[in-house]
């Protein structure tokens, strides 16, 4: 049993469609960000870090591994599954995967932040992460062009790019000119796996729906959590 400690996030994403994928029995662990549960010393045991996801493998004595990637890596390589283990196949992921954490994410978390969440609008700070964003995406476009995924066969490298590229109008990019990136968000979004995933700990996109105030409060959640 895997205890998931997570937010509604892209981050906190991969490591729930990750469990799906793998079919591995896992309980959830909301994470008020906003009420900075991250931050508390019971949490900062997991992760001294203070960021989500953080998971607890209760069948290695509680074995407790933070960082998404290598949370991914982790239970990839528990289940033997999506990541080859020859080396050739292996690095291919890795680099995928790395391209994700040093770059994608980065570059859209911070257009999120001054495009999104942060009361002054800082015009040349936006242009400045929104093109970078834009030009990763390209990159992800060019290589989905000749490959149906981005390292082989589907992988924790696709996991970890889709969390965000499908994020892409929160932080104000276009990709309608990416053909082969929106075809590959398409195909993943239709995976089942993807589908739960992305509903943990809850489901962003239903209390928006339901009562038009979901997206304004998750808003209002991170813009206090980033300006802290």
């Amino acid at each position: 049993m895997i205890d998931l400690y997570t937010a509604a996030t892209p981050n906190g994403f991969k490591a729930s469609i990750a469990l799906e994928e793998l079919a591995l029995p896992y309980e959830v662990h909301a994470i008020d960000l906003a009420k900075q549960d991250q931050k508390e010393p019971w949490f900062l045991e997991i992760n001294p870090n203070g960021r989500i996801p953080a998971i607890r493998d209760r069948d290695a004595d509680g074995f407790a591994v933070f960082e998404s990637g290598a949370i991914l890596i982790y239970l990839a390589e528990k289940t033997g599954k999506l990541m080859p283990t020859d080396t050739k196949g292996r690095l291919l992921v890795l680099q995928w995967l790395m391209f994700q954490m040093g770059g994608v994410g980065p570059m859209m978390g911070q257009a999120n932040v001054f495009f999104r969440y942060w009361e002054d609008k800082i015009q040349p700070v936006i242009d400045r992460y929104q093109n970078e964003t834009k030009r990763l995406l390209t990159v992800l476009d060019t290589r989905l062009q000749d490959n149906e995924y981005l390292a082989g066969d589907y992988s924790i490298a696709d996991i970890a790019n889709w969390a965000w590229a499908r994020s892409h109008r929160w932080s104000g990019v276009d990709i309608d000119d990416l053909p082969h990136l929106q075809r590959w968000i398409a195909q993943l979004a239709e995976r089942p796996a993807c589908q739960a995933g992305i509903k943990v700990p809850y489901d962003v996109a239903a209390l928006s729906r339901e009562d038009g105030k979901g997206a304004e409060e998750f808003s209002r959640n991170v813009r206090t959590f980033v300006q802290r």
